[in-house]
């Protein structure tokens, strides 16, 4: 019972980062910089002690990308006189998703004994779950709803009720979607090239990326993104490499198969008998039901984004350096009071695509110094992780696919990897309560052979 306690405290804590919020009676102080507040005692404290942390040559590479991005940011905003810092301070945001990477693992390995990618990676996935549950309740039970609504900051309660969407603690629209496309990714990867541990425990990785994958798309539908990827990758799989053995192909089938019998059923009967239900379903997958309807793919939201918001700049300068708003000054007139350009409604120039609104903000250098960041932080998990650079490149390709409809990051997924990677040695990777290295992958047959 102890122990069931110290996971849920984990997975409290890990959703604390990886889906931060503020708690209305402590405004401007959200969870992730409680949790890197504490995480970077930790680090210090680590240093003292010769363990390195996060102060290492990787850390220092990739805090010289994240000053080149805060750098130029600073540079458009002096040079167009505006006062917009969203990525003058990028490297210290860089610093805090770190920091509080650094304590969501040291409270994993607290409760597990060890540290490893594999476990982090579950953490994530029961987070994304759970998350995912609790906003389909809170839908179906006002009272619960209103109680968390009670302790969330107003911003963070409206960012959810406005859109009339699904939406957890700290989970909502786009910003959720792509997080849950990272991590539907992530068990895609680990299905096909996980250690044993992975393998026998398939079903429940399956049935988790299901849930994600039918609730997410409730609550951000760019959960797509991550949902096709993922199949994408399984069927090129399929293919290439026959899912690396023949008994483990037919074992992952069979599960899969087993999940989908349980799991379509389920949903059509929810359909049918729950008008709320329907109607989620029918907003979650609106390109599917309309392809299936009218024998034609639309979703209202891109059909918004292609037709009203594809704006490119009409100057040299702001296509090399930007003119320094990633807000609209019309709403927010904090940043240049003195504002007497063209008038848009929503993001400045109208647009919410996420490279166009990068090369109005910092122009194509600031973009290109961007995406060198987000390669070089996938390059040091690579590097570190050699047996996993597929899933690290599948996740950095989600990345620059979400950036065709927002202009959001998910650097904290890497960020965690990293943090599990600088605060745990190789030979603390090995799962001590099963004796098995995460590099290991079942045959089928319950022995172990290396990847």
């Amino acid at each position: 019972m102890l122990k069931f306690l110290q996971v849920i405290f984990a997975v409290i804590c890990t959703s604390f980062y990886f889906f931060p919020f503020e708690f209305v009676f402590l405004p401007g102080i959200n969870t992730k910089m409680a949790m890197a507040g504490i995480g970077l005692v930790l680090v210090c404290i680590d240093a003292v002690k010769k363990k390195d942390g996060l102060v290492n040559k990787d850390f220092l590479s990739l805090s010289i990308y994240a000053l080149a991005v805060s750098f130029i940011s600073l540079v458009t905003i002096i040079l167009h006189s505006t006062y917009d810092h969203s990525f003058t301070t990028y490297f210290l945001s860089m610093w805090v998703w770190l920091a509080g990477a650094y304590m969501a693992c040291r409270i994993i390995k607290a409760v597990h004994g060890y540290l490893s990618l594999e476990l982090v990676a579950t953490y994530l996935a029961v987070v994304c779950v759970a998350q995912c549950l609790l906003a389909y309740v809170m839908d179906m039970y006002t009272p619960l709803r209103m109680a968390v609504d009670s302790f969330l900051s107003q911003e963070e309660a409206y960012m959810g009720v406005a859109e009339g969407r699904l939406y957890g603690i700290g989970c909502a629209l786009d910003v959720a979607g792509l997080r849950f496309s990272a991590v539907l990714v992530i068990i895609a990867y680990l299905c096909q090239f996980g250690s044993g541990i992975v393998q026998r425990h398939i079903s429940w990785y399956l049935a988790a990326f299901v849930i994600i994958s039918v609730i997410g798309n409730m609550i951000a539908r760019t959960t797509t993104v991550g949902m096709v990827v993922a199949l994408a990758f399984w069927a090129v799989n399929a293919v290439l490499y026959s899912f690396r053995q023949g008994r483990q192909r037919w074992k992952f089938l069979r599960r899969f198969g087993v999940i989908m019998l349980v799991s379509l059923p389920a949903i059509i009967a929810g359909y049918n008998l729950s008008p709320a239900f329907a109607a989620n379903i029918r907003f979650a997958f609106e390109g599917f039901f309309s392809l299936f309807e009218t024998g034609e793919w639309y979703v209202q939201s891109n059909e918004i984004l292609l037709n009203n918001m594809i704006v490119f700049p009409d100057n040299a300068e702001t296509w090399i350096i930007g003119d320094g708003y990633a807000a609209n000054p019309v709403y927010n007139p904090e940043i240049d009071p003195y504002y007497t350009g063209e008038v848009t409604g929503g993001f400045y120039k109208g647009t919410d695509i996420g490279y166009l609104r990068y090369i109005f903000y910092f122009g194509l250098i600031g973009l290109l110094a961007f995406i060198l960041f987000f390669c070089k932080a996938a390059s040091i998990c690579c590097r570190r992780y050699p047996e996993y650079t597929g899933m690290f490149l599948l996740i950095l390709a989600i990345n620059f696919i979400g950036w065709l409809k927002v202009s959001t990051d998910i650097f904290l997924v890497f960020a965690i990897f990293l943090a599990a990677g600088w605060y745990s040695s190789p030979e603390e990777d090995i799962t001590e309560e099963e004796g098995e290295s995460p590099e290991s992958v079942d045959d089928g047959n319950g022995n172990l052979s290396r990847s």
